[in-house]
C-alpha cells in the first residue's frame, strides 16, 4: 500500500515518535529513582498535527521543563498511582515505537487506529462495568435499607416473643401452683371416692348375699313345686292314655260306619248314575224329535211363503199386464170390442183381490 506522505515527511515523524518514546524512557527512570511524583505539575508537552488522508491526529509529545526555575510540588505520591502511571507510560512508549516502526516500513499508522479502538472498546467494558457497579451497589444499599428493616421488624418480633415468654412462664407458674391444688384435690377426692365406693360394695355384697340365701330358699320351693308337679302330670297323663285308648276304639267303631255308609252311597251313586244317564239319552232323543220337527215346520213354513210369494207376484203381473192392455187398446180390450159376458166381473173381483194384496 503506497503511503500518503513523502519519504522524507515519514522519517521525521518517526523520528519525532522516537525522541518521544526516550523522552517517556527517562522520565520513567526518573521516576524510579526520585521515587516521587507530582500530579499537578508535569512535563510540558508538545502537540505535533500528522495528516493521515483527510484526517488529523495530534500527538502530544513530553517537553523538558521550561527553565530551571520550574520546580514541581513535593506531592508523595501513593504507590497505586505509581503503578499506574508506569503501566500508563510503558503502554504509550510501547503504541508509539510500534507507529513509529509502521511509520518507516509503510508509512502508515493503522496501528495506533487499532490500539485507539480497543482502547475504546475497554473504556466502553469499563464503563459498562463501573455502570453495573453501580447498579450493584444501589441494589446492595437497597438490600441493606431491607435488610435494616428486617432486622427492626426482627427485633421488635423477638422483643414481642420475649414478652409472650415471660407472659407464658407466667402463666406456667400459674399452672404449676394450680396444678398442686388440683392434685391435693385430685388425691383427697381419689381417697373418699375409694372409701364410698368400699362402704358401697360392702353394702351391695350384703345385699347380694342376702338375694343369695332368697334365691337358694326358691330354688328348694321351686324343686318342691317340680316334684309335685311332676306327679301331677304323670298322673294326668294316664287319665288321657285311657281317654286315648277309648277314643281310638270309638274312632275305629264310627270309622267302619262311616266306610259301610260311604260304600251305600257309591252305590247309590252308581245306580242314580245309571238312571241319570238313561234320563240324558231320552231326553237328546227327545230333543232330536223336536228338533227335526221344528225343521220340518220351517222347511213347511219356508215353502208356503215362497208360494205365497210367487201367487203374488203372479198377480201383480196379471194385473200389469191387464192394465198395459187396456190402456193400450191391445186383445180383447181393443176399441169397438166388447168382452165376453161376465168378464166385467172377474175383472172388478180380480182388482179388489189386487188391492187386498197391496194393503196386506
Amino acid at each position: 500500500m503506497s503511503s500518503p506522505w513523502p519519504r522524507e515527511q515519514q522519517l521525521r515523524l518517526s523520528t519525532v515518535l522516537m525522541d518521544c518514546v526516550e523522552q517517556l524512557t527517562a522520565l520513567g527512570r526518573i521516576m524510579l529513582h526520585s521515587g516521587r511524583a507530582c500530579p499537578a505539575a508535569g512535563p510540558p508537552s508538545e502537540i505535533v498535527t500528522v495528516d493521515v488522508g483527510e484526517m488529523q491526529v495530534q500527538v502530544k509529545v513530553l517537553c523538558p521543563a521550561e527553565g530551571e526555575g520550574a520546580k514541581p510540588k513535593d506531592c508523595p505520591p501513593s504507590p497505586e498511582k505509581l503503578v499506574k502511571v508506569q503501566r500508563d507510560r510503558q503502554f504509550v512508549a510501547q503504541v508509539i515505537s510500534d507507529v513509529a516502526e509502521e511509520l518507516r516500513e509503510s508509512g502508515t499508522f493503522h496501528t495506533l487506529l487499532e490500539t485507539v479502538g480497543r482502547e475504546r472498546k475497554k473504556a466502553a467494558h469499563l464503563q459498562d462495568l463501573i455502570r453495573r457497579e453501580e447498579e450493584g451497589r444501589g441494589k446492595m444499599k437497597a438490600l441493606q435499607r431491607q435488610l435494616l428493616d428486617i432486622r427492626k421488624e426482627k427485633a421488635l418480633e423477638l422483643q414481642k416473643r420475649e414478652e409472650m415468654i415471660a407472659h407464658l412462664k407466667d402463666q406456667l407458674q400459674q399452672m404449676k401452683a394450680k396444678t398442686t391444688l388440683e392434685k391435693k384435690y385430685v388425691k383427697n377426692s381419689s381417697e373418699l371416692m375409694v372409701y364410698q365406693g368400699q362402704k358401697f360394695n360392702a353394702h351391695k355384697e350384703k345385699q347380694l348375699e342376702d338375694d343369695i340365701k332368697h334365691l337358694q330358699e326358691k330354688i328348694k320351693e321351686e324343686k318342691r313345686v317340680h316334684k309335685e308337679m311332676e306327679g301331677f302330670l304323670k298322673e294326668h297323663q294316664t287319665q288321657l292314655v285311657q281317654k286315648l285308648e277309648m277314643w281310638m276304639e270309638r274312632y275305629d267303631t264310627e270309622t267302619d260306619i262311616k266306610q259301610k255308609e260311604l260304600n251305600s252311597l257309591k252305590t247309590n251313586k252308581a245306580n242314580n248314575l245309571a238312571y241319570f244317564q238313561e234320563l240324558c239319552k231320552t231326553y237328546q232323543e227327545s230333543e232330536q224329535v223336536v228338533i227335526t220337527d221344528r225343521l220340518e215346520k220351517e222347511e213347511q213354513r219356508r215353502l208356503q211363503e215362497k208360494e205365497e210369494r210367487e201367487r203374488k207376484a203372479a198377480v201383480k203381473i196379471q194385473a200389469w199386464w191387464r192394465g198395459t192392455c187396456v190402456r193400450q187398446g191391445l186383445g180383447p180390450y181393443g176399441k169397438g170390442t166388447k168382452g165376453p159376458k161376465g168378464s166385467k166381473g172377474s175383472k172388478d173381483k180380480k182388482t179388489k183381490e189386487a188391492k187386498k194384496e197391496k194393503k196386506k
